[in-house]
This record gives C-alpha cells, sequence and structure tokens, in this order.
C-alpha cells in the first residue's frame, strides 16, 4: 500500500491548473496577435474572424493580469433545466444554447429548445388596503402560465400574444408553412422574446469588387411585460442577440409594430404592405451598399460625419470633451479595422458606425438588466435606428464629388 503525499498531491495538481491557465492565456494572445480578435473596451474584446465574427466578451483576469475566464456576452436567459433559453440553426452566441445544424421548420421543436414553450395570461391586479384586498380594476399583471412568474403591469384591456402566434405570424407574412427557423430565444426572464427566419434571397455588396455578402432576415420581437410592442423587421441583418448588426436603408420602412389587442395579429395584409417583402427593397440595399464600396473617403471625410451625427458644442463641459475624444478613438479603432478588410470607403465608414453602436458604445442598464441585455435590447428595438440612418444618408453625399 503506497503512501500518498497530500501536500505533493495538491501542489501538483495547482501547478496544473495554473499552467492550464497560462495556456489560455497565451491561446488567446496569440489569436490576439493574428488579427482575429480585437480590444474594444476594458477587458472587452470583438471577433473579427470565423463564424461567430462580430460576437463579444469579456475576459475576467487575476491578481497578476492573467487570464481566468473567458465570459461570453450573450445577455440570454436561461430555461428551467439550467441550459441557455435559445435555438439556433447555426452555431452563434459563441456557440451556446441548443444548435440544429441546418435548422427545422417544427414549430413544436423550436419552443421547447428556445424555452419559449409557455403562454402568458393577466391576472387581477390586487393590493392590500386597510387589511382587505382591493382589486385595480383598470390594471391586470401578466404572468407566465408555467411558473407563474409576474412579467409585467398592463391595462384591462391589453390581450396577450402567445409566443407561438408569432412564429405562425411569419408563416403567414412569408405565405410558406415549411420555413425553416433561424434562431429565437428569452431576454429579460421572459418579457421579450426573438424568433428570426432566413429569407432565400442573397444581397452582394459590390460583386466586382469586396464582393461582400448578406443574408436578409425576418424577425419578430414580442413583449410581455407591458412596456413594448409586438414588433417584425425585415432587414439585411442577423439578430445575435447582444451581438447585433443591422443596416439602414435611406427612407425605406422595415419595421412594423402592433400593440398587444385580439386579432392584432391577425394583420397580415397591413404589415406586407408596411414592411415591403418584394425584392425592390433588398436591390436598392445592395445599389446604395455597393455605392458606398466603391466611394473613398479620407480620414477627414470620416471625422466630419462624427461631427455631424455627434456635434460638440464649443462650451461644451471638460467632461463631454473627454468623452467626445474617447468616442472618436474607439470610432476610429473600428473604421481601421473596416478600412483593412473592405478598404478606406464610406462602405467601411458605415459599417464602423454601426458596430461602434451595437458593439462600443456605453449602455447604462436599468437596476435589473445586465448591460449586455440592454446591448441588445437596444439593438433589437432599433434605439439606434434614427442616427445609423442619418449616417448612412449622410455617406451617400460622398458618391458625386
Amino acid at each position: 500500500m503506497s503512501i500518498i503525499d497530500v501536500n505533493t498531491a495538491f501542489a501538483a495538481e495547482k501547478s496544473a491548473q495554473i499552467e492550464a491557465a497560462r495556456e489560455r492565456g497565451r491561446a488567446f494572445q496569440a489569436r490576439v496577435d493574428r488579427g482575429e480578435v480585437r480590444l474594444i473596451g476594458a477587458d472587452r474584446y470583438e471577433v473579427l474572424t470565423g463564424w461567430d465574427r462580430g460576437e463579444t466578451f469579456t475576459v475576467s483576469r487575476n491578481a497578476e493580469g492573467q487570464i481566468e475566464q473567458i465570459i461570453a456576452n450573450h445577455g440570454l436567459d436561461e430555461r428551467a433545466d439550467g441550459r441557455i433559453a435559445l435555438y439556433a440553426s447555426s452555431p452563434a452566441w459563441h456557440g451556446l444554447g441548443q444548435i440544429i445544424p441546418g435548422g427545422t421548420a417544427d414549430i413544436d421543436e423550436v419552443l421547447g429548445l428556445s424555452g419559449l414553450d409557455f403562454e402568458v395570461t393577466t391576472v387581477p391586479a390586487l393590493y392590500e388596503w386597510q387589511g382587505q384586498t382591493r382589486e385595480h380594476r383598470d390594471q391586470r399583471h401578466t404572468v407566465r402560465t408555467d411558473t407563474g412568474a409576474a412579467l409585467g403591469a398592463v391595462g384591462s384591456r391589453y390581450t396577450p400574444i402567445q409566443n407561438r402566434a408569432g412564429f405562425e405570424f411569419i408563416q403567414e407574412l412569408v405565405g410558406r408553412y415549411d420555413v425553416v427557423w433561424e434562431s429565437a430565444g428569452l431576454l429579460r426572464g421572459g418579457k421579450r422574446v426573438f424568433i428570426s427566419i432566413r429569407l432565400p434571397e442573397t444581397v452582394t455588396v459590390d460583386a466586382d469588387g469586396i464582393d461582400d455578402v448578406v443574408v436578409p432576415y425576418v424577425a419578430v420581437m414580442n413583449d410581455h411585460s407591458g412596456n413594448g410592442q409586438f414588433q417584425c423587421v425585415v432587414t439585411p441583418w442577423r439578430p445575435v442577440c447582444a451581438n447585433t448588426e443591422r443596416f439602414a436603408v435611406r427612407d425605406a420602412v422595415t419595421r412594423w409594430a402592433i400593440r398587444h389587442t385580439a386579432g392584432a395579429t391577425s394583420q397580415i395584409k397591413e404589415a406586407r404592405r408596411t414592411l415591403g417583402l418584394a425584392s425592390q427593397y433588398f436591390e436598392r440595399f445592395a445599389d446604395e451598399e455597393t455605392a458606398l464600396a466603391r466611394t473613398d473617403i479620407a480620414i477627414a471625410d470620416f471625422h466630419q460625419v462624427i461631427a455631424d451625427l455627434w456635434p460638440l458644442d464649443d462650451d461644451a463641459s471638460n467632461r463631454k470633451r473627454t468623452n467626445h475624444a474617447a468616442r472618436l478613438g474607439a470610432l476610429n479603432d473600428v473604421f481601421r479595422t473596416e478600412s483593412e478588410r473592405v478598404g478606406r470607403t464610406a462602405y467601411a465608414a458605415e459599417r464602423a458606425i454601426t458596430g461602434y453602436l451595437d458593439h462600443v458604445t456605453p449602455r447604462r442598464p436599468p437596476q435589473s438588466m445586465t448591460e449586455e441585455i440592454a446591448r441588445a435590447t437596444a439593438v433589437l428595438e432599433g434605439a439606434d435606428d434614427e442616427i445609423k440612418s442619418k449616417a448612412h444618408r449622410r455617406l451617400l453625399q460622398f458618391r458625386n464629388r
């Protein structure tokens, strides 16, 4: 019978753990050195290559500055079994969630995999007054029928739009019942739901030059909290939760929204007319983006666009000037990265501005929300659509110089 020196065994195990951590740090630094990953903030990085291009993550370090953990910034909920509340047809979100390669057309399967397999109902809004329970007749609460978790306070006429209805709405919208679902997931404890499909069309930007291929998607975002509408977006983007990119086409209306009322999702004709599912939208998108890709701009032009988007008053405070300088520095970094890939063009400038707004610009989340969930929600709700559209229109002006 051999005698094990506990101290020696512990030291060996600890040394192995330290070496493994160092190896992760070396591998990570190698990716940075190869240009596969870049720093975008304090210990926040963005992936520049591969299937997870554009995704962001945070690293935690020990007292010696060595990387201990890489934390994906997905901002997604967890299912009852502890797994991430996400279904996807291809790897994204750092490979999280339940992935079916190539996707599935089965709504029930996606509902289960994504954690969307629950319904929402409303219950009376009750309160205590002088030892008695009273009902607020003009208000109700939305709750999940599976867990009883409260989602929000709504008016008495509010009618929940169920998660399944979101899938059926997309089927009706595109006139197909065999659509393959691209992604579906939950945010904010089930208060926010997203579903998307990939359209068969592809959009090629500057086919004779950079040959950038962008795929159009239809996405539905539903809100169960009473603080948002049922919305549908048609646009060349991919809703990858906290890592989303969306382009703006001049004067195009690509968002349709409706309040939660009885029969809301039956208004398919109105949604089709507003969203303009015809191919003309995507043709115009390709034409405008190709024009930007063939328009060279100087760094001074890029700085002028930034000044137009984020003007700085002559009497601005030192704090505002500091923030302005930090924003300019971050935008320059993103523009430099995009220029290396597609040239110093107006297209690279638009990508830089869009990427900055989606992934880098600081967000001040409510107390109940992490910064990444706040970032994801802002993108899904189109919080920066106006400034993106303004940038797009401004950059198009450089075509005719």
